[in-house]
């Protein structure tokens, strides 16, 4: 018996610790929720803005295709490894819904530095939207070279066809990055925020 009360006491430590509890109830999770919701749309109007400047032809673009996915996304090369991490939203043209999302990647090559760039998307038709928004991998070899717009920093890379009826657009804010990396980028549904 004794064995057992300690035991579920180190459980309940475990658990309050490990973050399945995060001591906020849900009305406060729910509050949060709403002002990360908005911080996203709010990044995401000011990447369309950025994109609609460097390239002015994607608006057109942008309002002919079935959606668009933008992300902000903060990369890290260290001699043979990287890693970005990010987290956007993807748009329904045709619904108005937005659905939330996150990214993550990995990947092994040559490079340094640190870059912050934003990704913008955008989807043909309904086909390879809802495969993205629902399984979201892209896998890439990618090589670039990003620097300086003026003194403000801001440098757009031409658009990519990633797959077919999918274009890509990067977007850099700041810094200098070299990099040569082959990099599979998860991109997913953020559960808690698409709750309403």
């Amino acid at each position: 018996m004794k064995h057992l009360k300690l035991v579920l006491a180190l459980l309940l430590i475990l658990i309050v610790f490990s973050g399945f509890w995060s001591g906020k109830s849900k009305k406060e999770i729910k509050e949060d929720n709403r002002i990360e919701r908005v911080e996203r749309i709010k990044t995401n109007n000011e990447t369309l803005q950025l994109l609609y400047k460097y390239a002015p032809e994607a608006k057109e673009i942008l309002f002919r295709s079935y959606g668009y996915a933008t992300f902000s996304n903060v990369g890290v090369n260290l001699v043979l490894l990287s890693a970005e991490g990010g987290k956007g939203l993807a748009h329904s043209n045709a619904t108005g819904i937005n659905t939330y999302m996150n990214m993550g990647s990995g990947g092994l090559g040559l490079g340094l530095g640190v870059k912050d760039f934003r990704a913008v998307f955008l989807f043909e038709n309904k086909k390879v939207y809802d495969r993205f928004v629902n399984s979201g991998w892209e896998a890439n070899a990618q090589v670039d070279a990003a620097a300086k717009y003026e003194e403000t920093g801001g440098s757009i890379n031409a658009a990519e066809t990633v797959a077919p009826g999918v274009r890509l657009y990067k977007l850099t804010q700041t810094g200098l990055v070299l990099q040569a990396t082959v990099q599979g980028t998860k991109y997913w549904k953020d559960k808690e925020l698409n709750k309403y």
